[in-house]
């Protein structure tokens, strides 16, 4: 979007710390394997003519963001899949729902500047083969297709790979091969209770869907998570304490957020540090601290010191730390932890401390508001040599736009 000099242009995306390529563009997939290790394809990847960039995760979600918005604004009910995918539920639209696609579409393109292909069927299974379908046919569809028809339906499941299948993965696609399943159809035609007993209830799923038997309906809320978990792989190697700690504080702000998101409370926290443990040169030390804490809370504040008080039990000098880890335990809904009367519990000022630090945040940008232990610009930073610029996130590297 932002860089259209770039349209035709082989390009991949790398891992944390430009560690290997994670994504890849469709012009790019013949000259970079999933999974090559960026240090090692670099000269490959400049005589090819690929372009490599580092993940801006800010960017891709606040993209991701824009996109889901205009379709929910478009449709009765809408489960976010993934960061690229949502299925929409078209219930009561009227009129010829292609057209409607083709509406959904054009509206994303014309807001965000990013291409969607759309699929249209009476099940997930069927609505991901007709979105493959439409990618695949760019030219002919024109990005949507709909197979709710029978006649196309049954054209699209002749024509497609059982490998295609949506959870038909490379193992799975031999063993069907095996059985004389090649292609969609042959899976639709198959005994969904002889696969249930040979594979699974998922595959079983699978074959009924695709012979047109919903049985994976939209997604309802998902429950709260009973972890969590944020985990990086410092920039450098770091033999001092504090920029440790600095990086066990960072970490806790924001798996504290994802605490507070859920409305969850947390009892316990798991800090872990380790050094590198592939370098037969460097000396190698991992370990870990479970840290209590006085009462359930979701107050960074003081999980933030119970944190760093654990990294100065955990530090060993004379080693080259690569990684920290904070890991939010014994999570609970607020009323569902059952102390004694006269337990200390969190303070209503906290609380309310905790939810202005979540406003200020969510208006005016992630890090706005923080403990003072989180630095601005720390040196200990993940690496990204080749990162885009973050074009919505990041006032400073805005769009610009020059007449000549």
């Amino acid at each position: 979007m932002f860089r259209p000099d770039l349209a035709k242009t082989p390009i991949v995306v790398l891992s944390n710390n430009d560690g290997c390529v994670i994504a890849r563009s469709y012009d790019a997939k013949p000259l970079v394997k999933m999974g090559a290790p960026y240090f090692q394809i670099k000269d490959h990847l400049r005589r090819n003519g690929v372009v490599a960039f580092s993940s801006n995760y800010a960017l891709y979600g606040q993209m991701s963001a824009r996109v889901m918005t205009i379709i929910e604004s478009m449709v009765p009910a809408l489960e976010v899949y993934s960061i690229d995918e949502a299925f929409a539920d078209l219930t009561g639209i009227p009129g010829d729902l292609t057209e409607f696609g083709r509406s959904i579409r054009a509206r994303i393109l014309k807001h965000t500047g990013i291409p969607v292909g759309v699929g249209i069927a009476r099940t997930k299974t069927l609505a991901k083969l007709a979105n493959h379908t439409a990618k695949r046919l760019l030219s002919k569809t024109g990005g949507v297709v709909d197979i709710c028809d029978p006649f196309k339906r049954d054209w699209t499941l002749r024509n497609t790979d059982v490998g295609e299948v949506w959870g038909i993965g490379k193992r799975m696609k031999a063993h069907l091969e095996a059985m004389g399943i090649k292609t969609a159809m042959d899976l639709a035609q198959a005994d969904a209770w002889t696969l249930r007993q040979k594979f699974s209830v998922v595959i079983e799923k699978t074959a009924r869907e695709l012979a047109g038997t919903p049985c994976m309906e939209l997604g309802d809320v998902d429950p709260p998570k009973q972890e969590i978990c944020c985990s990086r792989m410092f920039g450098t190697r770091l033999t001092e304490i504090e920029p440790i700690k600095e990086a066990v504080a960072t970490y806790m702000q924001r798996a504290a957020e994802k605490l507070r998101a859920q409305n969850s409370l947390c009892k316990k926290i798991r800090i872990s540090v380790r050094t590198g443990m592939f370098n037969p040169e460097e000396a190698k030390y991992a370990n870990g601290a479970l840290v209590e804490l006085p009462y359930p809370t979701n107050d960074v504040r003081l999980m933030t010191k119970a944190a760093t008080e654990a990294v100065e039990r955990l530090f060993r000098p004379g080693f080259k730390y690569s990684k920290a880890e904070v890991l939010l335990m014994d999570l609970r809904q607020p009323g569902e932890f059952t102390d004694d009367l006269f337990a200390q519990s969190q303070s209503v000022e906290a609380g309310k401390v905790m939810s202005v630090l979540d406003e200020i945040n969510g208006r005016w940008g992630r890090g706005t508001l923080r403990a003072a232990s989180v630095p601005v610009d720390p040196t200990w930073a993940m690496r990204r040599d080749v990162m885009s610029c973050s074009y919505t996130t990041n006032i400073g590297q805005l769009w610009v736009v020059r007449a000549y």
